[in-house]
């Protein structure tokens, strides 16, 4: 009892000197390094700039436990009163508004980031500058109603959104921007059209200057080296464009946050977990947060939790169960909460979610000092095909992740063009999963190499290095016969009981999907034989599934350890269809290579419930992200996501006696839960920690500290 009046009180003396201290025009800090954002964007339409009034978004935010703002200022058009010709005004717009709610929320402590949309501008600026606005292959714009899409290399991005910048700048004393659909445009996202790329004359001649002298191509072909050039040149335009206004908004003021999808040139990088196609993907957060975190330990992550159901249904909210999740996944993996929703707060359409959003972010506030300074633990790492993962190798990406997800084994997410800048941190893991990882550049192969020397166990599959037959060679002892092989009618023998332990009774695995054709050096170790299709018929006829003389797993000694190969989609199977011997074929692999990665966390607790370890740092006022990390503990944060039926988000089913077993490094000082401040019983030997949780409903942290 002592002690729980003693934490009641530390944490109630927090919050006191944590209060949302007024912010003064004066104030020129780095506000956000702190990583404490508890921000909420309403994306205004035009027609609501005539009803807003600064007090009344002041105490939704305060109502919320909102410390930060994201609302609308330029672009597509001007929420203010700008000077400037070429910026359409919001007919709506309410003279002061904007000015008047920049200061009342710093008055209350509330940082305020303007959005700002340099993708389209108004039908009245194509008119007076048909060139600066993109033109498809067919001749064709994309036209959303009146607004239409510019070119990135025209004058409109290249020098006009500069001014409207400095305009912004000079008339609000603001504390951010973010830029929304930063980059090149080739399709019409709010009608699900593709377009294709930009053919405008300014891109034509940049990319020639660029190149010297090649074509601008017409198809997105990765085969063809002039595409692969083109995406070279992309990233380095939007890089370009990103240092110089960087360079425009740092000269201005030091405390100007710049917040957007982008990676370099950024103080907060934005993401977005959003509702899209079945199956539903309710790791969204995680996976989004840890990528970010991982792949960009120098930069704050903010994941937006889109409120919409889709471009097409603004007005219909998630579930609060939805939401529910991914704000406490956001927190979970070291971002802060952060809602994207159309309009104000006020007469809301879809109001269901927003005791649940209240909760959370109180939840946040309460105990800001245990969120946002953490250092993971995993000894497993995924690497992502790209930001915005997309098609069968995001299927496979997400399968994989879903099994360690569902065996709760920790892993970090890393970004595939990263593994050479992050090879020092790379190397703390026990093993590093390529799911369906192709087209790594060549210094990113360089570093599967130097990590694999240095004792990683590598794990890849699907078509993983296709591109790259040596390395394949090297790294894996494998030959590609056929890459393109439909899986659907084989099977795979689990044969082997050593490797396989969790297949008694069952001699044969069905597949569909890729499974590759592969010759290995006589060196390696084979398993999985895979069977012939068979004789298709009805069951008088059926059988003949004899071994084809390939294998669906091969493993091959390297230096301190061993890589293996499952050249197959076997994570996109069990994505699409969740057969768990799927899953059990990877994690008895896995326990094959490293069984030290099992043993960080054992537990009874359901598949569905999801736990996070953290190594967390006090996150305390004086504290940043650049403040040299010293360990004040672990935390285990569990999710409950046994609400999530496939197709529907349910209130998750109340967990009891829920057992841990966690390898810790320290004998704690004391454990206790954040959702009720009770101190939890725990045994510490030989390094192995010990302890119950009575009840989990939708979310707990566990404090372990040292």
């Amino acid at each position: 009892m002592k002690y729980l009046k003693t934490t009641l009180f530390f944490l109630w003396a927090c919050q006191m000197l944590f209060a949302q201290k007024p912010i003064i025009s004066s104030d020129d800090s780095e506000w956000w390094k702190r990583n404490n954002l508890r921000l909420i964007q309403m994306n205004l339409p035009a027609y609501e700039a005539a009803s807003i009034k600064a007090e009344e978004i002041v105490a939704d935010l305060n109502d919320f436990s909102a410390n930060t703002l994201i609302i609308n200022a330029a672009g597509i058009m001007a929420f203010y009163e700008s000077e400037l010709d070429f910026e359409y005004i919001n007919p709506y717009m309410k003279p002061g508004e904007l000015a008047r709610i920049v200061n009342q929320c710093h008055q209350n402590g509330i940082r305020v980031i303007v959005r700002f949309d340099f993708s389209r501008a108004h039908e009245t600026v194509f008119k007076a500058h048909p060139d600066w606005f993109y033109l498809s292959p067919k001749g064709e714009r994309i036209i959303n109603t009146d607004k239409y899409v510019v070119s990135i290399n025209a004058p409109y991005v290249q020098e006009k959104a500069f001014e409207i910048v400095n305009e912004v700048i000079d008339k609000f004393d603001i504390d951010g921007i973010f830029l929304n659909m930063p980059g090149y445009q080739t399709r019409n996202p709010y009608e699900n059209q593709y377009h294709g790329i930009d053919q405008n004359e300014y891109d034509i001649e940049a990319f020639k200057k660029w190149s010297n002298g090649l074509d601008l191509p017409i198809n997105e072909d990765k085969t063809d080296p002039v595409f692969r050039k083109y995406e070279e040149f992309k990233k380095e335009s939007i890089e370009l464009w990103s240092q110089k206004l960087h360079q425009l908004v740092k000269s201005r003021r030091k405390k100007i946050a710049i917040c957007t999808y982008l990676e370099e040139y950024v103080d907060i990088i934005r993401h977005e977990s959003q509702t899209h196609g079945l199956p539903y993907w309710p790791y969204t957060a995680s996976d989004n947060t840890n990528h970010i975190e991982q792949t960009f330990p120098d930069k704050i992550v903010s994941n937006a939790s889109i409120q919409q159901i889709s471009f097409q249904s603004r007005y219909n909210a998630i579930e609060p169960e939805e939401i529910s999740i991914r704000l406490y996944e956001n927190i979970a993996n070291g971002s802060g909460t952060d809602v994207s929703l159309m309009g104000d707060l006020r007469d809301y359409e879809d109001r269901r979610n927003f005791d649940t959003m209240k909760k959370i972010y109180a939840h946040q506030k309460k105990y800001e000092t245990y969120f946002g300074k953490y250092e993971s633990l995993a000894k497993v790492a995924v690497v992502a095909p790209g930001y915005w993962p997309g098609g069968p190798a995001m299927e496979e990406y997400r399968g994989l992740s879903l099994m360690l997800k569902e065996a709760h084994i920790q892993f970090d997410v890393i970004q595939d063009n990263h593994l050479y800048k992050l090879l020092e941190k790379i190397k703390k893991y026990k093993i590093l999963i390529l799911p369906d990882i192709t087209y790594l550049g060549e210094k990113d192969l360089e570093a599967l190499s130097l990590l694999s020397a240095s004792g990683v166990q590598l794990v890849a599959t699907n078509r993983s290095l296709f591109d790259s037959p040596d390395v394949l060679r090297k790294l894996f002892g494998a030959e590609i016969v056929n890459k393109d092989y439909d899986g659907a009618g084989n099977y795979l023998s689990p044969e082997n009981k050593m490797i396989f332990k969790d297949f008694e009774g069952q001699s044969m695995v069905h597949f569909k999907y890729n499974l590759g054709l592969y010759s290995f050096d006589e060196a390696n170790n084979n398993y999985l034989p895979i069977l012939s299709k068979g004789r298709p018929g009805p069951p008088e006829m059926i059988g003949g599934h004899d071994p084809t003389g390939y294998f669906a797993l091969s493993v091959m000694t390297k230096n301190q350890g061993k890589n293996a190969i499952l050249p197959m989609n076997i994570g996109r199977i069990y994505y699409n269809y969740g057969y768990e011997q799927h899953k059990n074929l990877v994690l008895n692999t896995l326990q094959y290579l490293s069984p030290e990665v099992f043993k960080q966390i054992q537990s009874n607790a359901h598949p569905r419930v999801e736990l996070i370890l953290q190594d967390f740092m006090l996150n305390t006022e004086k504290e940043t992200i650049e403040t040299p990390f010293k360990s004040n503990g672990n935390i285990l944060h569990l999710v409950n996501l046994s609400g999530f039926s496939g197709n529907t988000y349910l209130e998750p089913h109340t967990q009891h006696q829920l057992k841990f077993e966690l390898k810790v490094d320290f004998k704690p000082s004391k454990i206790w839960a954040m959702q009720n401040v009770a101190v939890i019983p725990f045994q510490y030997k030989d390094g192995i920690l010990s302890f119950e949780l009575k009840e989990l409903k939708d979310f707990e942290g566990l404090v372990i500290e040292r």
